[in-house]
């Protein structure tokens, strides 16, 4: 399959277009089921009917979901000066016309955090547009249906309900959360509502899972690795596991002129020595990060030492067991710390997140796609979490990252990707999909 040389322009065009609905006029935002979310969700449909998807369709909590339908016969779409230099067998991978085919899904968010870019998530919804309107322009189609998602909600900007878009796409949607109020105490259920979808259905919006076969997504890298190695791409080992705890600590506040330096019981010391061990621990072994990013010293004063501090901690892994070690290491120098300074520690862990391996078989076939068009294959974890987390929990599923400007900076207005990174990404996205025919 040959794709045309405009794919980059048209996705960063699209992207450019795209940034102009904002909740806040002079920074791009949007929200859940705010007019702004509503008017992309309308414009995403619109392209995708022009890209020439055979169906478009809006579930009930606001994904706009493209297919793009299977040649008849297997073979169609795959023509011998494939850029992966793969032609599947037609007979082999032949359609049996008693039976539907196999599903192959991609896509991923089109909110946003408050005042961010036009790349984070979108860019995977708009790169296989691209590549589904070069498809239609050719009249060629891949021996599998292909869904395009735009997952409504992943961010959880408004009602703090991430992967809100994503858990109804593979059925595993929380119903509970459409009690959740924002910031205005309006209900999700009645947002919903207002934009002319039905609630109670949420729980019904689960794609074909039987005939799935595959997620992928298409994603900036949302940190500075690819930049820094001059890399254009990356291919996704797997999307960190992580663990967040809120740690209380409790000393005893006494006067700062008058209490002796070996007689104290100083909660804020006691922080400063876990905030340096964990960066430490995690510095320690490549793929483990650990982040301490509140600090509070509660009712601290310039001539007190502190009675209380309370402190975050966010560790993050490829795999489980690698989180696992360095908490428990953790814990116990907590625990050495405290009983040394005689300051109490209470710990609470507000979130867990199991690590999500992509799948081997795919990720050879994201490198193949790679090295034919002369890119050099590097892999790397992500340590960001992305809708294709709860995909994978139904599927395989894999990833491709995209370089990121601007010092690798995301969730930020400064966030850019260039064109021919973009146009790069998109042709190694048709090779995938080219190879990935092979296998159906």
């Amino acid at each position: 399959m040959k794709t045309s040389p405009t794919l980059g322009n048209r996705i960063m065009a699209w992207s450019a277009d795209l940034a102009t609905h904002t909740d806040h006029p002079g920074m791009l935002t949007c929200a859940y089921m705010t007019p702004a979310h509503r008017a992309v969700a309308a414009q995403l449909d619109t392209w995708m009917h022009d890209c020439g998807f055979d169906e478009v369709r809006h579930d009930a909590v606001g994904n706009v979901i493209g297919l793009y339908r299977a040649a008849p016969s297997a073979g169609v779409g795959v023509d011998s000066e494939t850029n992966s230099g793969t032609t599947p067998s037609t007979a082999q991978n032949a359609t049996p016309a008693t039976s539907k085919p196999r599903l192959v899904s991609t896509g991923s968010h089109y909110d946003t955090v408050r005042d961010g870019g036009k790349y984070d998530g979108r860019l995977g919804i708009l790169l296989p547009m691209a590549i589904v309107a070069d498809l239609h322009a050719q009249g060629l189609r891949l021996p599998y249906d292909l869904e395009v998602v735009a997952f409504a909600e992943e961010e959880g900007l408004r009602f703090g309900s991430t992967f809100l878009g994503s858990s109804a796409y593979v059925g595993r949607f929380d119903s509970t959360v459409l009690e959740k109020t924002d910031a205005e105490g309006i209900t999700m259920r009645a947002a919903i509502e207002e934009a002319g979808l039905d609630p109670a259905q949420s729980a019904h919006c689960a794609t074909d899972i039987s005939r799935l076969k595959h997620y992928f997504e298409v994603h900036i890298e949302q940190g500075p690795v690819l930049l820094d190695r001059n890399l254009p791409l990356g291919i996704v080992t797997a999307i960190n596991g992580g663990v967040r705890r809120i740690l209380t600590l409790t000393g005893l506040a006494s006067h700062a002129g008058t209490t002796p330096m070996d007689m104290r019981h100083d909660a804020a010391c006691a922080a400063a020595e876990i905030i340096l061990y964990v960066e430490q621990r995690c510095a320690s072994v490549p793929g483990l990060v650990g982040t301490v990013g509140t600090l509070q010293v509660v009712n601290g004063s310039v001539n007190v030492v502190p009675g209380a501090c309370r402190l975050s901690l966010d560790l993050r892994a490829p795999q489980d067991s690698m989180r696992d070690a360095a908490l428990a290491d953790i814990e116990a120098r907590i625990e050495e710390i405290c009983q040394r300074r005689g300051v109490r520690c209470h710990t609470e862990e507000v979130m867990r997140k199991t690590a999500s391996a992509c799948a081997p078989a795919e990720q050879a076939l994201w490198a193949k796609a790679v090295a034919a068009h002369e890119a050099e294959v590097y892999e790397l974890p992500s340590g960001a979490g992305h809708d294709a987390m709860m995909v994978g929990q139904v599927a395989s599923m894999s990833m491709l990252f995209v370089r990121c400007g601007n010092g690798g900076i995301s969730h930020n207005p400064l966030e850019t990707i260039t064109v021919e990174d973009a146009q790069l990404a998109a042709q190694v996205t048709a090779s995938f999909l080219q190879e990935l025919a092979a296998t159906c």
